[in-house]
């Protein structure tokens, strides 16, 4: 059988063709784009946790209490005369049983006197508490025996603690308790009434309202 020229070039042609191995792709091969198009595919990227992003508690983790903040808020500062003081320092509640017997003490023994007479009596409570002669603390001085008439006991009569004698008794004690105006009649330790003359052998320093003072 004669085969031409032009059958055995195209045998050969296509012997060729089926030799030739498939495209590999390796890991430094381009990304294939599809025919007709000129643009890459998109790439993912993941999301940056910013601090705007909601992050889930981990249930485990133990909880934060918040710490209490301490009231650093400093107490008002009493000023002016004693007037001034006093209606600044008006109150119903002495706050200690300290402050209660010293303005237990000014109200049974001046409450009818001026600010200022009210104000020397609680100054010989508390001098007597600071001489060393008498006892240290307010109380001891009130209910030390036979030295205040109005004391039933160890006990006070009852006081009418709304009323403005008793508030103001009050604000006297806190005055004197702080120091914060001195006695108009210094050293003072002891006091009777004007309509009574005990003869006491004793330095005799001011008379201010019914009350005359001595030390």
């Amino acid at each position: 059988m004669v085969v031409s020229f032009r059958s055995s070039l195209l045998v050969m042609a296509a012997l060729s063709a089926s030799s030739v191995a498939p495209a590999q792709v390796t890991p430094g091969s381009e990304p294939l784009i599809a025919q007709g198009t000129n643009q890459l595919p998109a790439l993912v990227v993941p999301a940056v946790l910013t601090p705007e992003t909601p992050v889930v508690a981990d249930p485990l983790a133990p909880i934060a209490t918040p710490q209490a903040t301490q009231d650093d808020t400093p107490e008002p500062e009493v000023t002016g005369d004693l007037a001034s003081m006093v209606s600044q320092l008006r109150s119903t509640d002495p706050g200690s049983a300290e402050l209660e017997c010293l303005a237990g003490a000014i109200y049974f023994e001046a409450k009818s006197e001026s600010l200022k007479g009210q104000l020397a009596v609680g100054h010989v409570i508390a001098n007597r508490a600071n001489s060393g002669r008498f006892p240290s603390s307010y109380c001891g001085v009130v209910y030390q025996r036979s030295q205040f008439s109005f004391v039933r006991g160890h006990s006070m009569p009852p006081i009418a603690r709304s009323g403005l004698q008793w508030r103001n008794a009050v604000a006297i004690a806190r005055i004197v308790d702080q120091q914060l105006q001195p006695s108009p009649v210094p050293k003072a330790l002891f006091f009777h009434a004007r309509r009574v003359s005990p003869g006491w052998k004793l330095t005799r320093l001011a008379t201010l309202g019914n009350h005359v003072f001595y030390r």
